[in-house]
Parts: C-alpha cells; structure tokens; sequence
C-alpha cells in the first residue's frame, strides 16, 4: 500500500487513511467508532502533533520520510488489524495521554465521565481520602483519579505483574507515585483490612459466547483482561461478596459490566442497581453504596 503522488499534508494523509479505513474490514472500539476519527488519530499522533491544531499545520508539506512512515503506520493497521494505541503505544482518557501495549487494555471506560465530576453527586469530594482501583491495567482510571482528588491517596491492583510494570510507567509519567500505590493482588486478596471511600472496578466481564465472536482488534488484548467464565460474572459475583467490607461506611462501588448487565440483574434481584448515563455514550456501570451491599 502506498499513498498516491497528491498526498502530502498531514490533512490529505487523513483523507487517504480515512478512505483506506472505510474499503477495509476493521472494527472500531479502541477510543473511536468510526473510520474518520481512527485516520485523525493515527495520522496526527503519529506524527506528534495536537489535535488541536490550525489549518497552517495541516497543510504543510511532509518529507519523504514522513510520508513513508504514514504508509507504514497505516498499512499496520489494516493489515494487522492492530489498534492505533498499540500501533502508538498511546491512548487517551479523561484528556490524559498514557503509555499501553499488549500487556494491557487499551483503555475506553465511560467511568472517565464520573471522574470528570468527582462523582457528585454520590460523594463530597473534599472527604475522599482513600480510593481503590481494582483491575488497574495501565493505571488511566487509577491516576486520573489521584489527579482529580489530590488530597486523596489512591491503591491500584492488578494480577498481572505485566499490566502492573505498565502501571508503574505511567504512574511515573504523571508524577503521582507518591499517592498511587501499586499491588499485586487478586481483587482484594493483598489489602489487609484497608477500607476506601471510592472502590472502581472494571474487571474481565466478557462472557464465553462473546469471546469466541471478538473482533481481530480485540485478539490483541491480553485474555486476562476480557475473559470472565461462561456468563461472564466470575469477578464480579467476588466483588459484590467482598466488597463492602473494603468500603467506609459511607462509600460507594462503581463496577463496569458491559453486555454482563442482564445476567447480573437476574442473578441478583435483591440489589438495587443503579445503573448509570454518560453524556457521551457507554452504558454497563453500575454504582452501589456500602448500606446496599448489607442486603449480601
């Protein structure tokens, strides 16, 4: 694949990655939904530049050797069908730029809303002290959360020492270590007795049935990260047993379950879910508060 001879801007490069997108088969899920966006994000970043920029900068010439690079970068994404964060080794969430590879999730959580308003109207963010992130992949949630509470510390566990080395690149790019504590554990195995004000989860929830239909794109993700038993509530069944007694009395647990929603309503009819909106789409979150969880 190669550009033709009238492509030279970063601008047309866009055009051309976008009209390349639309004639491929590839499936868009990693932090865009259409074949526009995913051209922007590559092309832009790709060549470190904003996505705030002027029209002088999208219009100006490119060497060869940029030239030659774009093709490369977007030959890789469709012929690998390789997702553009993994391709930059770059994803976005709540305005923050994080280092992912295929260690991790590439993260996409509509919780970046919730973090966005401190949670109101559920907590007072002046009393948030002690929060937790259990599954915390590359951190995103973990370190938007200590950026957006700063006087709050904040635990960020995960099984994967692999996901956890990703973590603590991250943690050190954000300059949040001295709050962002790092755990191995498996949910809330390591923690002692350690209680929080916010416990975030977004463990595995994808079930058999799903596994077996994931896109290309998704076969990159580690398996640790998607996979969750038949029905896809094996974590989540944990945290709804052991959670409250992580949590101030006072506190609340946000847990995303994507396409697990329905099983887990059906399973447990005695919990009043509060299942949540976002402005700017996602759905399978739901936000419990320590006095629900006594009805386990």
């Amino acid at each position: 694949m190669k550009s033709p001879e009238e492509v030279n801007t970063p601008y047309q490069f866009i055009l051309w990655a976008e009209k390349c997108f639309d004639e491929s088969d590839l499936f868009y899920g990693h932090g865009t939904d259409n074949a526009y966006d995913e051209a922007v994000y590559l092309i832009l970043r790709g060549l470190g530049l904003s996505f705030e920029l002027d029209d002088t900068e999208l219009n100006q010439s490119l060497s060869k050797e940029a030239k030659d690079y774009l093709d490369a970068l977007v030959r890789q994404r469709i012929e690998q069908c390789l997702p553009v964060a993994y391709i930059l080794n770059e994803a976005w969430f709540c305005g923050l730029s994080f280092y992912v590879d295929e260690r991790v999730l590439v993260p996409r959580s509509p919780i970046a809303e919730l973090i966005g308003e401190k949670f109101s109207p559920w907590v007072n963010a002046n009393e948030v002290k002690h929060i937790l992130d259990v599954g915390t992949g590359s951190a995103c949630i973990a370190i938007a959360m200590a950026l957006a509470f700063e006087d709050a510390t904040v635990d960020a566990v995960d099984i994967s020492t692999d996901a956890l080395a990703v973590a603590d690149e991250n943690s050190r790019r954000h300059g949040v270590s001295d709050r962002l504590r790092l755990i191995r554990s498996d949910l809330y195995e390591n923690l002692d007795k350690q209680r929080y004000d916010i416990i975030i989860a977004n463990p595995p929830y994808v079930d058999a049935e799903d596994m077996q239909n994931l896109p290309e794109e998704y076969q990159h993700e580690p398996r640790i990260g998607l996979e969750a038993g038949e029905d896809g509530l094996r974590l989540v069944r944990e945290l709804l047993s052991q959670s409250r007694n992580h949590l101030n009395d006072e506190g609340i647990l946000i847990v995303e379950v994507g396409n697990s929603q329905h099983a887990l309503i059906e399973e447990f009819p005695q919990l009043p879910f509060m299942w949540l909106d976002f402005e700017h789409g996602g759905d399978g979150v739901f936000l419990l508060t320590a006095e629900q969880l006594e009805a386990l």
